[in-house]
């Protein structure tokens, strides 16, 4: 029996990865497409069910991942450089949780091998979200509380 060779995120830390190694840590969950509201005085970050435009609510991917900063503006990029800059992304996510030396999770499809068992965990926002031009009401009135940070 050969001795199984660790992933490349138990090898490498997120400074180090490749472009490819750090977009497959995406577990595909959508929630950064939610918009968020911060409070200014605390530092706190509330999520909202309102979802991006280009999220394609099914998949809850991006369906324009490659210009999606110059059709949406304020779209935050999660890159190499912001590791430390994690604090606004839920606790479930696979940067926030390797910048934070813990294991990714049992969903994630890198340890399960599929991408449906993020959406079986019930991590995704897939049949939870609003479209942001479905709603007229203020962000405030959509603050969700099924996401922890």
């Amino acid at each position: 029996m050969t001795e199984q060779q660790p992933h490349f995120w138990h090898k490498k830390p997120l400074k180090a990865m490749s472009r490819p190694e750090w977009e497959a840590l995406c577990d595909g969950c959508g929630r950064c497409c939610l918009h968020k509201l911060e409070d200014i005085d605390t530092g706190l970050y509330f999520y909202t069910d309102i979802v991006c435009k280009l999220l394609d609510e099914k998949t809850c991917q991006c369906t324009d991942y490659d210009n999606r900063k110059e059709k949406v503006a304020g779209c935050v990029s999660i890159t190499l450089s912001d590791t430390e800059q994690f604090n606004w992304l839920p606790t479930s996510c696979a940067y926030r949780r390797l910048a934070e030396g813990r294991e990714l999770a049992w969903w994630h499809p890198l340890v399960s091998g599929s991408t449906d068992t993020v959406h079986e965990a019930g991590i995704s926002v897939r049949g939870r979200g609003v479209k942001e031009s479905a709603s007229d009401e203020p962000l405030e009135e959509h603050i969700i509380h099924w996401i922890e940070f």
